[in-house]
Formats: C-alpha cells, structure tokens, sequence
C-alpha cells in the first residue's frame, strides 16, 4: 500500500517561526520560518518514505465557515511582517523540490487535507500522514490515516493512530468533533458552550457519546451545567460544524501530480544559495546527475507470500547469515517504526510486513544478518517486538563503506545489498580494514544501542533556572553592546550588524559577500582586538545558540520519563570520532562557565547513585609523542611531567618554578595548536599578541621538539605520495584537497593530512576503550552503565556503593585500550551530577 505524507503547510511555517530566533540573509530577508520548514520537511522525506507528497495551504478567507459564524478566527493576531514575506519563499523552494502544493481559494489548508485524505481512502487505497500543529486534524484518522501532531516547536512530534487516539484521549475520531462543539477553540474563536471546558466536555463524551445523545438526554443533568448546556445547544451544533474539516474541496488533481520526484538540483542550488542555507546547499550541492540517476533507482522489491517465507528462512539456516533490508532507510532519528524489511532471494528482494511474530522468527534463528545500519534495523526491530532485541551483524554495509571512504555521505544500496556488501567486502580486505569492521566498529553498534535505549537523566528545574539566568546575561550584554554602539539595531541581522561595525565604528573590512559585509565567527575573532563591542558579540552568540540550542533543545527533546535519549552516529565524521544528535552533546560549549554549568542538570538514573566521568588526559599530545618519537616529548609523559609547563619553561628560557599561569596558557595554546596545524595568525588572535610573538613561539617550539616538525614534514610528504593517511589502527582518510591548484585548499589538506592520524587514532582509542570498559564491568558483574561519549570522557551511572571499584576496572580497562610508547593517563571523577564531580584517587 502506497503512503501519501500530507503536511499543513501554513501551520508548520508558522511553527518553524516561532520556534527559531530571527534569521535573515546578508541583504535583511527574513528566512527563519523557510529554515524551519524545509529541515522539518527534508527529516520528514527521510524518515517516513512516502510514495506521495502534498503541502496544503489557505488560500484567501474561508467563506464557507465565515458564513456560518463572522467571527471566526476574527481575534487572531496580524502576520508579523516578517513572517509574511517568507511564505513565498517555502512555496519556491517547494517548487524546486518538485513537492505538490495544493490551495483553493476559499477554503483552508485542512479541508485540502480531508479531501486528499477521503480520495486516498476511497479510491486509491493509500495510507495516508498528516503531519500538523492543529489537534483538528486527529476527526480524520481511521484504519489508513495517522497524524503526525506538533506539540512544542517543530522537533517534538507524537504519532497518533486508530489503534492509540482512545487511550491518549479517550474519544475515538468522530468524538473529537464533539469534543470542539462543547469546549470550543479560543485559537480559531470558536466558541462552543460558554462555561464549558475540556475537562467537562470530556467527561460528558465518554457518558453520553455525542452531542446527540447527550441532547437527548440532558434530563439526566441537573443544576448550573445543564443550565450551561441548554442555554448552549445551538452554539455546541454551530461550533461542531465550524471544526468539521471538509471532505468534498473541489480540487482537481491526479495522483501522478502527487507522485514523489528527485528535486530540480539546478534550481535548489539556486533557491539555497539565495537564502543563504549553507548546510542545506553543502548537501545538495554536490550531487552530479550521475549520482541523481542512481539514486533514483529503487532497489527491486516485491511482495513476498508465506511461502517464499518459509523458503528464505531455510535458505538462512543453510547458509548461516540473514540478508535483511528494511524500509526506511537512513532515518535523521534511528528510533523509528520500521514497517516492512526483505530478505535477499536469488530473483531480487521480497518484503513482508513487520510484525511481532515475524520479528520473534528472526530473533529465534540467532543467524548473524548483513544489512545496511544493524543499530537502525535492530531499532525497529524492538519498537516491533515491544523489548529490546539484537541481531549480531555478519556484515553492516553503513559501516563498511564508511571505513572505505570515511568523507563520502553515505547512501543505501539502490540495487542488490547482498550484491553491495559482497563488493565491499572485498574491497576492505584489499586495504586492511576488515579488523576494524569486525573488532571495532560493528560491535561497538550493539553498545550504542544500549546506551541510547538507556538514556540520561536531566533535572528540568535545572535547565529553567539556567534558561533564566542565560536570558538575564543575554539581556546584560545586548545591553551593553547598544551602549557601545551608540544605538540599537538587530543583533541576529548581519546587515545591520555590518551597518553598526564597519560603517559607523569603521573597523577594517576583511571580507565582503554577494550581499555586503561579512560577520562570520572567523571575521569577528580577527576584529575582536579593535574594539570591545566584538568581544561582546562573540560572546552574546555563544549565550544565543546556548539558549536555543541547549536549554530549548534539552527541554523539548526531553521524556515525560526525564530521560534524554540521544543517537549515538558512527558513520559521519571523516575522523573516526562519534557524533551524537537530537541533542548533540559534543558541542556543548564548556569554555564558557555558563555552557559548563549545562551539565549541572545531567543527573544518575536512580537515587543512591553516581554518576562516573572517565576521561583520557591530554590524549591526542600523548599520540603526537608516540607518532613524532621525539625524545623530549616522550620523556615527559614517561616520567609524568606538566607538559605545559615543561613547554613553556623551554619556549620561554625560564625555569620550570618561574613559569606564570599565563606563560603556561601560551605553551597549552601552542602545545594543542600544533595538532590542529594552527598558524601564527590563529595563535595571535587565541592569545591575543602579535603575530610577530606567536612566530616566535611556534619557532622555539620546534627547536625544542624537532621531532614534532619532522613528524609534521614526513607526514605530509607520505599523504601526497599515497593521497591518504591512516590512524594507529590502520583506518584511512582520503585528502584529495592535497592536489589541488588552488593555494588556500592544498594547505587546508595539508593540515588534515597532519591533524586525521591524531584525531582519528584518539578516535580508535576511545572506541576500543568503550568496549574493553564494557566488557569489563560484565566480567566483574558490576552494575555500571555506560551512558554517554563526549570527545574523549566516558559517563557512567554508579550505584554509590560501587563508585571505587567501578573507577578501578574502568581505569585499569582504558589505560591498556592499546599500547603506544608513552603511557595512557585517566583522570577519573564522580559526584551527584556531570558539573560538580570530584578526582577519585584510585
């Protein structure tokens, strides 16, 4: 059966607006709702699949219930005025996606909705999702029609169908009607019975079933609410028949028209490069239509019967392994529904609906499975089954290609899988990568799994009080950035922002773009020497995208449970290193003391426990002592010195006694800078001196450790001759940016080529540790849980009682993760939260 996503258009605009803060292009065109909209849809497209697409919108006043009540929707609020310009804007970009957009003048997004919905129903035989904002739209679910409803901005969606609506409201479809009829709409000015609220109507509903009925017997009422409801009567009929969304629009359309297509590539580029969506244009912006073509091929699958069945799982057992492909694939949020899967047969694929019973087979042959993404498919899997299930992995395609070209956005198969992972196969025995798949990545899947499933605790009265004092310091600073200023203006608009820097202070202009001058961070940082409103910038931008990113984002993506269950993402970075999102926990800025204090509000899983912090001191120093061998370098972590110190005494000519705390904060910036190819400009503007004083650092740096330049020269010379570097572990990155004629891009490659093999062997590092750690805590039965990897700390939550023994195995597991010429060093701490956490001498 096909799918048709249906979205409600003017509501999800209006909810991307209010969600985001203002945004707008280098010109001033507001385009903080196109923003919102287009990722909701883009994640939308990727997790549900459809067959079909429409966007609904209003079209002119709604003469049908206007008719019927004048003041409907009378006291709603004006457009804001930069909000109404931006609706153009979602319908062109909707054009370039070649997404159906559907209007009628005279009727509303809703009732466009209804009637699509009724014709998929009845003469398509389509299931239909309507994705919205407005709780109208649950009187249209039945057997084929689920809503997607909005509850808080635009990332918080809960899924409602004929088999849950009863229990998560207690009326069935027809019943929300009613429920409108006697309760009303404030929102849409529907004003159902006056004294009547939701609480009373329900309870009315689930007595009586209907207002018919209830009218009917409204003798069995007695005092002031019988008095409410006859006084009402004609209101509650009225009011029902103003929420009732429309069936019978008379929309001409086919279903072809709604048929989902391969975007018009030429005039999206052209459409993002006007908005300025860097992101969004980064990831449509390579496509070649080679690659168009391929990737609308759709993998040969057809239903399979109970027999066919019967013969691929005996097939299985012959052959030791399960072929298993699942739609959908490559889901933003792995914890989805996955509605049918195929096994490989020798004609093609052949799908079958997920179901408990089909999941339990799959689970009781104990066969390893080849699959592409084993973490999303075993997902799906356990939301089937109702409990958490693993399928060992014989063969993870997501993961195979990865290691194959680790800096490539990787796609499901379009053809054969089993096909596909045969080739792959190959070709990471030919590089020496299988190790790394079978020992490293794909059982570090079953981990993450665990771990996501598991959660992390958050204290929301935490993150209001931080929300509030955030807002409070915002509130200071824009303050003080108007005073020196001289006036006020848009701090989120870079145009009247460059207005204010360039043309009014008259800092020098370092860079331009299409549409004036540029504010990037990188800009800003340069200029933040010349004036003291720079500094404030900088820093009410990292308060903004705290607020927004972290304490909004923390508090919508968090469970009634208080637990936030982040996705662990394995296949992303070209270094090796997890990334997690929804929320991203590796970007909480800890710099700053405010970002910090964020995770005051992580907590332990249960009272009378910890939560543990493992962290690998100064990791990615200790791999550039063991990959440079240079002697000075290695004897200071062999004999457990102060690297900074020892850096700066020799870079500085002072004895190590003599060293300052800012002489010592230099060498850090230049001891980690180096790993990072970090030039003389970049260490000036860090430590704010000149450039001529950070050459001379770098420069005494280098006498005092040459072996670090050598490292540095050989490394890049190796990289041009192979095109690739490796990590300890022999995973590869491929730098193609070393060949290139164009100076800036060849010395970015340069730097990479210098920077993967350090970052990605701390990559290998910490994956091994997290494995050896978690087989340890089985081995000695203790009831640690590993709960999050940030960079280079693990977090586990501890019953108290266990907080020392637990620190003792995890030290003793991750200080031999492997074996590199300097030793391995974890600081281990642990307290009642992740900020206030105390050293534990082990």
């Amino acid at each position: 059966m096909k799918k048709l996503l249906l979205i409600d258009g003017n509501s999800l605009v209006h909810r991307a607006y209010w969600a985001l803060p203002p945004l707008t292009t280098g010109s001033g065109v507001p385009t903080n709702a196109v923003f919102g909209f287009l990722n909701m849809l883009l994640k939308l497209l990727e997790e549900e699949k459809p067959d079909l697409v429409a966007v609904a919108f209003d079209a002119g006043r709604p003469q049908y219930r206007l008719e019927l009540y004048p003041e409907y929707k009378g006291h709603r609020p004006k457009t804001p005025d930069d909000l109404r310009p931006q609706f153009p804007l979602v319908k062109e970009v909707l054009e370039a996606l070649r997404i159906a957009r559907c209007e009628l003048e005279g009727y509303e997004g809703d009732d466009i909705i209804g009637t699509l919905v009724e014709r998929a129903r009845t003469e398509g035989g389509i299931r239909s999702l309507i994705v919205t904002g407005d709780k109208d739209s649950l009187q249209l679910i039945d057997e084929q029609t689920e809503v997607l409803l909005c509850r808080k901005g635009i990332s918080d969606l809960e899924r409602y169908n004929f088999e849950n609506l009863t229990e998560k409201t207690g009326l069935q479809p027809a019943q929300m009607l009613d429920l409108k009829g006697l309760m009303g709409d404030s929102s849409d000015n529907i004003p159902g019975v006056p004294g009547v609220g939701e609480k009373t109507a329900l309870k009315l509903l689930q007595q009586y079933g209907s207002l018919e009925n209830l009218y009917q017997n409204i003798g069995e009422i007695a005092g002031k609410l019988k008095e409410k409801l006859l006084q009402g009567r004609e209101l509650a009929f009225m009011s029902r028949d103003l929420a009732r969304i429309r069936r019978d629009v008379p929309l001409a359309f086919s279903w072809e028209e709604l048929r989902r297509r391969q975007p018009d590539y030429p005039r999206l580029q052209e459409m993002l490069t006007k908005l300025e969506f860097k992101t969004l244009l980064k990831r449509f912006g390579d496509t070649t239509s080679a690659e168009i073509e391929v990737r609308a091929e759709e993998p040969a699958v057809v239903p399979g019967s109970e027999a066919d069945w019967q013969r691929l799982l005996a097939g299985a057992r012959e052959a030791g392994y399960l072929v298993v492909g699942y739609n959908p694939y490559g889901s933003g949020d792995a914890r989805f529904k996955i509605e049918e899967f195929w096994l490989a047969a020798e004609q093609g694929e052949l799908a079958f609906p997920l179901t408990r019973e089909r999941v339990q087979t799959l689970v009781g042959l104990g066969l390893p499975v080849i699959t592409y993404d084993v973490k999303t498919l075993n997902w799906g899997l356990s939301n089937a089954l109702g409990q958490a299930v693993w399928l060992n992995p014989a063969g993870d395609l997501l993961l195979a290609r990865y290691l194959l070209d680790p800096g490539k956005k990787q796609e499901p198969p379009a053809g054969s899988l089993l096909k596909a992972w045969e080739q792959a196969r190959e070709q990471l025995e030919a590089r020496d990568l299988t190790h790394l798949l079978t020992e490293v990545e794909q059982p570090l899947a079953e981990l993450l799994f665990r771990m996501e499933r598991t959660g992390i605790r958050v204290d929301a009265g935490e993150l209001e009080q931080m929300g509030q004092e955030l807002q409070a310091a915002i509130q200071r600073l824009t303050g003080e950035i108007y005073q020196l200023a001289g006036e006020e203006f848009n701090l989120n608009s870079p145009k009247q922002l460059g207005e204010i820097l360039f043309n009014k202070l008259g800092l020098p202009v370092l860079k331009k773009t299409k549409t004036g001058f540029s504010t990037s961070a990188e800009v800003l940082e340069e200029l933040a020497l010349h004036h003291p409103i720079v500094e404030k910038i900088l820093e009410y931008r990292q308060l903004a995208k705290l607020q927004s990113t972290y304490i909004a984002g923390l508090q919508q993506l968090l469970g009634a449970d208080g637990l936030i269950h982040t996705t662990f993402n394995q296949a992303v970075t070209a270094t090796g290193r997890l990334s997690s999102t929804e929320p991203n926990l590796q970007n909480i800025p800890v710099r700053l003391e405010l970002g910090r204090r964020i995770r005051k509000a992580f907590r332990p899983l249960e009272p009378g426990h910890k939560l543990l912090s493992a962290d690998y001191s100064q990791i990615e120093l200790r791999i550039l002592a063991h990959f440079s061998g240079d002697p000075e370098l290695v004897a200071a972590f062999r004999h457990g010195e102060d690297i900074h110190t020892k850096t700066a005494s020799q870079v500085f000519g002072v004895p190590r006694e003599a060293v300052t705390r800012e002489m010592r904060r230099a060498a850090k910036a230049v001891n980690f800078g180096i790993v990072y190819g970090l030039s003389d400009f970049g260490l000036a503007r860090d430590l704010k001196i000149s450039r001529t004083e950070a050459r001379a650092y770098i420069e005494s740096y280098f006498r005092q450790y040459p072996g670090v330049k050598d490292y540095i020269n050989q490394t890049i010379a190796r990289a041009k001759e192979q095109g690739y570097v490796t990590t300890l572990l022999g995973r590869r990155r491929y730098l193609p940016d070393l060949f290139s004629s164009n100076r800036n891009v060849r010395a970015f490659g340069e730097r990479t080529a210098v920077n993967t093999p350090i970052q990605g062997t701390a990559a290998d590092i910490m994956k091994v540790a997290m494995l050896k750690a978690d087989a340890a805590l089985k081995r000695t039965g203790l009831k640690a849980r590993m709960l999050l990897q940030v960079h280079d700390e693990l977090i586990f939550d501890v019953p108290a009682e266990e907080v020392r023994e637990v620190a003792r195995v995890l030290r003793e597991a991750m200080d031999t993760a492997v074996q590199l010429t300097v030793p391995l060093e974890v600081e281990v701490k642990a307290g009642d939260n992740w900020y206030d956490m105390s050293q534990l001498e082990v």
